[in-house]
């Protein structure tokens, strides 16, 4: 994967802004760059981590003026040398400075290529890498903690941990199996045994946080039904804050799904306003309802709305029995007015999981914040002590790392030979290092790479 050619990019969005910056890194870097930049300063005799202002130039024709930036490898995030350029953020001046460093033979860097390069150059492993990516696209404070935890190596560190103690155990079999004299096996099955399950717990402990990572990264994804004209829509807007859906005395006004990100006291909510479940002889509305269904049951949590100034109907009984299997929430809507719907005519629901709520008004907000944030993360977050799997490539390989333990625990309760284990315990620890990029594929991290952001 390794190229050691210069590479530049636009660091900061392609719009109108006070400043956009240019990265340049490569063994030319700063070459090409003092070939440009006219100042008080060469750019080549300045200390790393040193800026100077300047103009750029092509031939005699001044293009912008410029702050510089630059560090000297290998103490950089490239590991090699960089240069910044901080230009006026208009597009087409930074248009022109690009097209002036293609001329003089520096390539324009591929999506993530910067990022690849620290990966290469050693400076970050591969947890580090997609952290980075993470960093950027977090939408909600949980994710953007948990992304700088895995950043500063978190996640790296009890790997590499786990990885030590797979490896050591290896090393030791094969060792007493060349040396018999100086290393013994009596009684090691045991001793291995305990220690697959210390690795194998904690393996699955990684596991189990992937539901909790997965919702910290991308959100809670939440389908709010009821029968038609209880509220839905109504509510939907006022989690939103806007006039998203349409809100009439018309029932089955919404024919479709209607889906809104929001941030919910510190998480994301992926909002799924759906049309109003019943029995129905209308086509276009039956869809609608199907729809309904079909993201209730792909839901991480139902937010079931009734109308506390109705008593229950057959659509809304069905309603119930088919939520009771799944993360719900029953939202009592309208508690503004004199209620109809009686605690008696709601027995069999949890009753932890019912909340009077006013769309109108929005009484109950404050509490549903505080019931999503119990029913899906299991203690108060502390990124300090608790590592999170937020990445569906690490559980696989955590997944892979797992079976392949199984198989050393079922070869020990076979009584097979210590060379047997190696093979398996040298699997784990493969699949183990995939997640760091100890042991990855290049087309996989060209893969990994390719999603990132331009200039990073």
């Amino acid at each position: 994967m390794y190229t050691n050619d210069t590479i530049c990019a636009v660091a900061t969005g392609m719009g109108q802004s006070a400043i956009g910056i240019i990265r340049i890194s490569g063994p030319e870097a700063i070459t090409v760059a003092d070939k440009l930049f006219r100042g008080r300063k060469k750019l080549s005799e300045m200390p790393s981590f040193t800026a100077a202002f300047g103009r750029i130039y092509d031939g005699e024709t001044e293009l912008d003026e410029v702050i510089a930036l630059v560090m000297k490898g290998p103490h950089t995030y490239t590991t090699e040398d960089t240069v910044e350029l901080d230009c006026h953020g208009g597009p087409l001046v930074m248009k022109r400075v690009m097209e002036l460093l293609i001329k003089e033979g520096i390539r324009p860097a591929e999506p993530g290529e910067f990022t690849k390069r620290a990966y290469l150059g050693g400076r970050i492993d591969m947890t580090g890498a997609e952290a980075v990516m993470d960093v950027i696209n977090a939408e909600n404070d949980m994710a953007l903690q948990s992304s700088l935890e895995q950043l500063s190596g978190s996640l790296r560190k009890a790997i590499t941990e786990l990885r030590d103690k797979i490896i050591y155990e290896t090393a030791f079999i094969e060792s007493a199996i060349d040396d018999p004299e100086n290393y013994s096996l009596d009684g090691y099955s045991d001793k291995l045994s305990g220690t697959i399950d210390e690795i194998a717990g904690s393996i699955d402990k990684l596991i189990l946080t992937g539901d909790e990572g997965r919702i910290i990264k991308e959100g809670i994804r939440t389908a709010i039904v009821g029968r038609p004209n209880v509220g839905k829509s109504s509510i939907m807007n006022m989690l939103t804050g806007t006039d998203r859906a349409i809100v009439t005395d018309i029932e089955g006004t919404t024919r479709d799904t209607l889906e809104e990100y929001i941030s919910f006291g510190g998480m994301t909510l992926k909002l799924i306003d759906t049309a109003g479940i019943r029995e129905t002889e209308d086509a276009v509305e039956k869809i609608g309802v199907d729809r309904a269904i079909e993201s209730m049951n792909q839901a991480d949590l139902v937010m079931l709305v009734l109308d506390s100034s109705e008593s229950l109907n057959e659509n809304d009984i069905r309603l119930i029995e088919m939520i009771k299997d799944r993360k719900y929430i029953v939202l009592v809507n309208k508690s503004d007015i004199a209620p109809v719907l009686t605690d008696e005519d709601l027995e069999g629901l949890d009753k932890d999981k019912i909340l009077q709520i006013s769309a109108k008004s929005g009484e109950g907000f404050d509490l549903l914040r505080d019931k999503i944030k119990e029913m899906f993360f299991s203690k108060e977050i502390d990124f300090n002590n608790q590592v999170y799997i937020t990445n569906v490539r690490h559980k696989a390989s955590l997944i892979r790392a797992k079976e392949s333990l199984d198989r050393v625990r079922n070869s020990i309760e076979a009584g097979m030979g210590e060379d047997f284990y190696t093979i398996d315990l040298m699997a784990a620890y493969e699949a183990l290092g995939e997640i760091i990029g100890e042991s990855l594929e290049d087309d996989l991290a060209d893969k990994i790479f390719s999603e990132f952001c331009m200039g990073k």
